[in-house]
């Protein structure tokens, strides 16, 4: 394989990492719209969506082993390949979890939420735009920007105490009311744990960029 072929190889599997995290964001913003709005047809669309999208991380994954094993690449080139496949592997993950969360949208979607959600389409809002953001840090090869957006963090952290604070007062004033906060807990769990796999996208740019392994958690 000549040069240009391998270059055109690794702008293939940039463009399907990009699709995939494409993917990710939006199943993410239709799992918090279903919730918001509890769309019982929305949140089986997100469900079922996921096979689509863990189908595009296999295919990642697949074309990312090819491409080593018939290449060899060196250096920069292998941590770049090895990132990428790390990265489908964090957003198949954020996949799961927004997939999650239109699971206990149609556990609770018969009861009236306790509340208009805010701060949970909040913390989606913010993963969402982490999640691309960290993605074209990694396509730029910016490192520094990639740590910029791993410590925006706190923003989703601070949130997820505030909403955890306020469902616990709910269930402690009405016992009644504890069936539908838990859940509305595991929603924010979820949402949390998504902004925790951007971080970790964040780490593997700059690994693949100065081959330095930092915990920005």
């Amino acid at each position: 394989m000549t040069r240009t072929v391998f270059t055109q190889s690794m702008q293939e599997m940039q463009e399907e990492m990009l699709s995939l995290g494409s993917m990710v964001e939006k199943a993410v913003a239709r799992s918090i719209e279903a919730l918001r709005t509890q769309n019982v047809e929305l949140a089986q669309q997100v469900i079922e969506y996921d096979e689509h999208i863990n189908a595009q991380r296999w295919k990642i994954e697949e074309n990312s082993t090819l491409l080593i094993a018939t290449q060899a690449p060196l250096a920069r080139d292998l941590r770049y390949i090895f990132a990428v496949m790390h990265i489908a592997t964090e957003l198949e993950r954020m996949a799961d979890y927004a997939q999650g969360i239109a699971k206990l949208t149609l556990r609770i979607v018969d009861e009236p939420l306790l509340k208009p959600l805010v701060d949970l389409p909040r913390m989606a809002d913010i993963g969402r735009e982490l999640l691309m953001e960290a993605l074209d840090a990694f396509i730029e090869q910016d490192a520094e920007r990639a740590r910029q957006i791993a410590r925006r963090d706190d923003e989703v952290d601070q949130l997820y105490e505030q909403v955890y604070r306020e469902l616990l007062t709910f269930m402690i004033s009405d016992q009644r009311t504890v069936p539908r906060a838990t859940h509305l807990l595991w929603v924010a769990h979820n949402l949390e744990r998504i902004a925790d796999r951007v971080t970790n996208i964040c780490e593997r740019t700059v690994f693949a960029v100065l081959g330095d392994i930092e915990e920005m958690g």
